[in-house]
């Protein structure tokens, strides 16, 4: 694969069938989508999980479409290779076809290229089937599915029997059947999500579902260590960009009180003869 060719739905089965794995992370603004860019990840997530990381809400339900548009835009400016999907907020889908399909296709004119519905009901997966017949890319979403919380009752891991592991499976493949390009398998055991995986046609990518999915996911915020929040156990913290904005704005903090801050070469200053102007008139 070229490094600077985009990612596409079909670069996905390709690195399934070659059993290349697929990275994703998740973005919110134009810059960090940038740089995720530039650093060789295949797909960008627009995830309704900025209603905790930027919002502040206790958790995704609370985001809505306008939510969605504002931060596709602003991440989709800023991606040139990355397959970029935007969730799908709830409320956004469940309605009817007619609904789904007209939010999903606001999505995409926003800049992404697929969207994410979750969960693999007989009424999702008719919308799955209906957006894809429209020339609308999706990603399907099992296991722990966040915006189900009210109905699962916490955050619970799924999957935990073999007869819970072959209705994930039933749902994968009902999924791939109704066009979707790939499924997230979020908080399923290691050996569920193998099992999984190895069964379907479709990329999987985990988010605290083990090695052997065919890629993997993680929010942005919490590799870097910046989100205020408690961090799930599948999360590996590759940065700590919280002590390092408390330290550069203690630090800002300290210099404004000083005096310190603005140096000179902070600073724009008039030419010598507008300044002499200047203080002729203040002393005559």
């Amino acid at each position: 694969m070229t490094e600077n060719k985009p990612v596409t739905i079909r670069t996905f089965r390709q690195m399934k069938e070659r059993k290349e794995k697929i990275s994703m992370l998740t973005a919110y603004d134009f810059s960090t989508a940038k740089y995720i860019d530039e650093s060789g990840i295949d797909s960008i997530l627009i995830g309704d999980s900025l209603g905790m990381t930027i919002l502040g809400y206790d958790t995704t339900l609370n985001v809505t479409i306008e939510d969605m548009l504002t931060f596709t835009k602003a991440v989709s400016k800023g991606v040139k290779r990355a397959l970029v999907i935007a969730d799908m907020p709830f409320l956004s889908y469940q309605v009817s076809k007619e609904q789904a399909t007209l939010n999903a296709g606001k999505l995409i004119q926003a800049g992404a290229q697929a969207v994410k519905l979750e969960g693999a009901s007989d009424f999702i997966l008719d919308e799955i089937s209906h957006l894809t017949q429209s020339g609308i890319n999706v990603a399907g979403h099992i296991g722990f599915t966040p915006q189900y919380i009210n109905t699962i009752g916490g955050y619970y891991i799924q999957g935990k029997s073999y007869e819970n592991t072959l209705k994930l499976l039933d749902s994968a493949k009902r999924l791939e059947e109704n066009g979707a390009f790939c499924v997230i398998l979020e908080m399923v055991p290691e050996e569920s999500a193998k099992f999984i995986s190895e069964n379907i046609n479709i990329p999987t990518i985990g988010i605290g579902a083990g090695v052997f999915c065919d890629g993997q996911v993680l929010v942005i915020d919490d590799i870097l260590g910046k989100f205020a929040g408690n961090i799930p156990k599948f999360v590996k913290q590759y940065a700590n960009i919280k002590d390092i904005i408390k330290n550069a704005a203690s630090s800002y903090n300290k210099e404004v009180k000083e005096k310190v801050f603005p140096l000179k070469e902070n600073t724009f200053n008039l030419s010598d003869e507008e300044r002499e102007k200047l203080e002729y008139s203040i002393t005559k």
